[in-house]
């Protein structure tokens, strides 16, 4: 997946290092390579003062969650010949293979099986361990997702292999002048499929994504196996194609800011911070329920367990540092806030989650809700080929 966020501001770290303490060839060091705009830099401020001992803190913000994984897989790689070690000295972006690896990397939870699997992360504890402090406080759910083998596929009696600090989820964003025109506003996925939004809708360029809410609208989960099983998906995905002026992960939103289209599919952390700058557009969660993902703190294969990177891990899951990230970057956290819809700027509170009664009906449709889980190979395989088909 390549969500990226747009998350911009002086609450969230958007310079190219943020550190804390004098360096020093001997003072511990706490080294993470974060999502930019995933955690808010007074989180960071907080925590360096809480420290009883003197460390550098050295958080570095990246754009995209692609490209922190690709640097968990360049942190692994291994020169083939003294040669090859002697030539890549003279090019810039060969050295950047040979920096140490982080203590700590953000991940998104989609990444975890494959990240398992090329051995790019190791195990944060074993299942009945309890180096996290604040493991128990989070809720089984969340607890599931990150827990796994040695293949990277969800199992109870697994190892936990992330932390997640903030989710969100895939949500309906539309342009309210258009829909206005047609005298109706969407609640729901097969609100896609009504007349009206021919070639006026922008689609995500998964599979998982645009099958996915079409097997939510056929009553399925976004996690069936087998396609062949399910009647009518193929005749659902190319009407809805019918529908579709572009599929794109990146450039949904410019085009529903201008008017070219009136209705995106996208995702919440991209869809959050626009809300307030352009009145015109309005998002909701489907109530038949939708995809949710998670950004989760993972460590690197090599780096040794530390009481601080470990720290830094609870220290997110302390409830009132879990309602500063989840406030500030504006994504939901996976630990009980105690945050009120006053709290939540009104366009963002049919995104948002709070403990307000009038959360009762965005709970009731988060627990419709799934993340998308590991697939088998071949399963894989069909939705990239119908996906592919439909398109065309």
């Amino acid at each position: 997946m390549d969500r990226r966020s747009f998350l911009l501001g002086t609450s969230t770290l958007t310079i190219s290092q943020l550190l804390f303490g004098c360096s020093g060839n001997k003072q511990t060091q706490l080294k993470v390579e974060l999502l930019k705009g995933s955690i808010p830099s007074q989180v960071v401020n907080e925590f360096h003062k809480g420290l009883q001992q003197q460390v550098e803190l050295k958080f570095t913000p990246v754009e995209q969650i692609q490209d922190l994984f690709q640097q968990l897989q360049n942190w692994q790689q291994k020169p083939t010949t003294t040669e090859e070690q002697g030539w890549k000295r003279f090019v810039p972006f060969g050295q950047a293979k040979k920096t140490p690896p982080a203590d700590l990397v953000t991940l998104g939870d989609y990444w975890l099986k494959a990240a398992i699997e090329q051995k790019l992360i190791q195990p944060l504890q074993q299942l009945q361990g309890n180096q996290l402090k604040q493991w128990s406080n989070l809720d089984e759910k969340w607890k599931k997702l990150v827990t796994r083998n040695d293949q990277g596929n969800p199992d109870a009696q697994g190892k936990v292999w992330g932390a997640p600090y903030r989710w969100g989820s895939t949500v309906i964003v539309y342009n309210r002048d258009k829909l206005r025109e047609l005298g109706w506003t969407p609640t729901d996925w097969s609100d896609l499929w009504r007349e009206g939004l021919k070639g006026r809708i922008s689609l995500l360029n998964q599979p998982r994504e645009v099958i996915g809410l079409t097997l939510k609208k056929l009553g399925k989960s976004y996690n069936t196996e087998n396609l062949d099983q399910v009647p009518d998906l193929e005749k659902e995905l190319q009407t809805l194609n019918q529908q579709v002026k572009f599929y794109s992960s990146i450039n949904y939103l410019e085009p529903l800011i201008m008017g070219d289209t009136w209705l995106a599919v996208g995702w919440s952390t991209d869809i959050v911070p626009i809300l307030g700058r352009y009145p015109q557009l309005a998002a909701v969660i489907p109530q038949s329920g939708t995809a949710i993902w998670a950004d989760l703190w993972v460590r690197p294969v090599g780096i040794t367990t530390s009481n601080l990177s470990d720290g830094w891990i609870d220290f997110c899951w302390q409830p009132n540092i879990a309602r500063q990230i989840s406030l500030l970057t504006k994504s939901n956290s996976p630990i009980s806030t105690n945050i009120t819809a006053a709290d939540i700027h009104k366009p963002l509170r049919s995104l948002l989650q709070s403990d307000a009664n009038d959360g009762l009906n965005l709970r009731s449709v988060l627990d419709k809700s799934e993340f998308l889980l590991p697939l088998s190979p071949s399963a894989t395989k069909q939705y990239e080929s119908l996906f592919g088909k439909i398109k065309v």
